[in-house]
């Protein structure tokens, strides 16, 4: 059999699995044909919230004809598509856009593409946060939240249906959110130097894109069910979006400003009884979820006796929510462990990153989790934030101690990553520590010897992802030779020596401090907060060193 043939037949079984939350459209005779895809495997991308509703809006309307793409299945696709859609969620997964271009005989740079070939558009946090890196590869970016962009786009797109690719861009470039990065150039001091300017190439393209934020009060929920999505069988819900703690590392609160919260009678508990009418499991989403004003209402609701077969998880909440009733409902609904970030044990760093709590309140969480019934608890840290000391990882080595010995039958595990510098934060301008690797070996052997599960992330991970984070187009051939090389710190390093003298060295990206006074790579890109603000945040910031 074919492999066009096996896939085919596998994409109809998977598709045929899924129960949907939504009533798809019957496209029109003239629809807009388009091609949405997900540069993952299908239960990586069906597993994820953005990427569910995006096609579930464009599903929805008859002036649209769409097809999903995964890098393992596919719909059938219309021979003419005019717009391709990627949405990124991971950086490494540029590597599989590229794929999927060439795939469809697709010319991987924008200025490469004729009359023939679609718009490649994409979005999601990866591209919002700095599309630089990636800008070569895209004809048009949506900075922001879909619900805002998603019809500005389909709407202009049909008004220029019949116009050359040129004038098609051009009239996009205007709309508020949606950025054209090939309208835009950008000089550097030298090869090697940093960035000198960035200006549109005429007058009638804006110098500065801004990022859309919906300000509803109806957040995201699952439009489609599967017991083949990485979280199998799960009904996803957004209670809250953003943060009002503003840790100042922390791209998913800046980036996504101002909070919002979804309302409890008119969006949260309508959304899970149409989930419960598919599916027993509930995940309630958000950075801060349990910031909720009205979780404690929602909680009732949920502890009612006829969810007594819900499975329900819950995403990171905030030290001082966990209380026993919380834990004991959570216990109650198939949950066995609660996941909290605290960062550091070392309350000078919880300073300078503005994380509100103290070890106290972490101790005490921990002691009502166990209370509650749960059977582990998880705390998220990081080392390598700047200011930090030796002495302050043995705060977080003492503090994981206490823990310990006040919860002793809660299975105890730290999960820790290293620094990384990202986009419209305030520490957007320090780099990444090289003393972190030497640091998450420390805490390793500390904690892991007194019985508590060490789970580091990859410090070479965080030396590539800070590479992409404060990268910008000098990177565009960097990424196309690591793709060919691997994804490892070697790969990379491989290809700067290729490229000596074109871009700056690895640690200008990845390890230097930059100037508050330098042209970032997004300069041109406007996130939720001006660059005064962040650098008054990032000055009360080091008030504390």
């Amino acid at each position: 059999m074919a492999v066009a043939t096996i896939i085919l037949v596998l994409a109809v079984s998977v598709f045929s699995q899924e129960r949907l939350l939504f009533t798809p459209a019957c496209p029109e005779p003239n629809a807009v044909p388009v091609i949405f895809a997900f540069p993952n495997t299908y239960n990586i991308g069906i597993t994820s919230l953005g990427y569910q509703v995006i096609w579930a809006t464009l599903a929805g309307r008859e002036d649209v004809a769409v097809s999903r793409v995964f890098t393992d299945i596919q719909e059938s696709l219309p021979r003419h598509p005019e717009l391709f859609g990627f949405s990124v969620s991971w950086e490494l997964d540029y590597i599989n856009i590229l794929s999927l271009l060439e795939r469809f005989d697709i010319p991987l740079h924008s200025d490469q593409r004729g009359e023939e070939h679609p718009l490649i558009f994409g979005g999601g946090p990866v591209l919002t946060a700095n599309p630089e890196p990636f800008a070569a590869f895209f004809d048009v970016i949506l900075l922001g939240d879909g619900e805002n962009l998603l019809p500005n786009l389909i709407e202009t797109a049909k008004e220029v249906r019949e116009r050359d690719r040129a004038a098609k861009l051009k009239t996009l470039a205007q709309v508020p959110g949606i950025y054209v990065p090939s309208f835009y150039e950008v000089a550097y001091e030298d090869p090697e130097g940093a960035i000198a300017d960035i200006a549109p190439v005429d007058s009638t393209i804006p110098s500065q894109v801004e990022k859309q934020t919906y300000r509803g009060n109806t957040l995201s929920a699952s439009t489609v069910v599967t017991e083949n999505a990485a979280w199998e069988n799960i009904f996803m819900v957004e209670v809250v979006r953003s943060c009002p703690e503003m840790c100042r590392f922390c791209l998913a609160s800046y980036l996504t400003l101002p909070f919002r919260k979804a309302s409890l009678e008119g969006s949260l508990i309508p959304a899970i009884e149409a989930g419960l009418s598919v599916t027993n499991r509930i995940g309630l989403l958000g950075a801060s979820v349990t910031q909720h004003p009205e979780f404690d209402e929602l909680l009732n609701h949920l502890a009612r006796p006829e969810y007594e077969d819900v499975r329900l998880s819950v995403a990171s909440v905030r030290t001082n929510t966990v209380t026993e009733k919380f834990a004991k409902i959570l216990s109650q609904r198939d949950t066995r462990s609660l996941t909290i970030a605290v960062e550091s044990g070392s309350e000078k760093i919880r300073q300078i990153i503005n994380k509100k709590l103290d070890n106290e309140e972490i101790v005490q969480a921990a002691v009502n989790a166990q209370a509650g019934g749960l059977k582990g608890l998880k705390l998220y840290g990081m080392v390598g934030v700047p200011g930090e000391e030796e002495s302050d990882i043995d705060a977080t080595v003492d503090m994981m101690l206490a823990v310990k010995k006040a919860a002793p039958r809660l299975k105890l595990t730290l999960g820790c990553s290293t620094f990384v510098p990202k986009a419209h934060t305030p520490f957007q301008w320090f780099g990444v520590n090289k003393a972190g690797k030497k640091r998450l070996n420390y805490l390793q052997k500390k904690l892991r010897s007194r019985g508590i599960d060490f789970r580091p992330e990859s410090y070479n991970w965080s030396v590539i992802q800070a590479l992409i984070s404060r990268g910008d187009r000098r990177l565009t051939p960097l990424l196309e030779l690591t793709r060919h090389y691997g994804d490892s710190v070697g790969s990379y390093k491989r290809a700067f020596k290729e490229l000596k003298g074109q871009l700056p060295p690895l640690a200008f990206y990845v390890h230097q401090d930059w100037d508050t006074n330098q042209v970032l790579p997004w300069s041109h890109l406007q996130g939720s907060l001006p660059q005064a603000t962040l650098e008054k945040h990032l000055s009360d910031a080091m008030s504390y060193q």
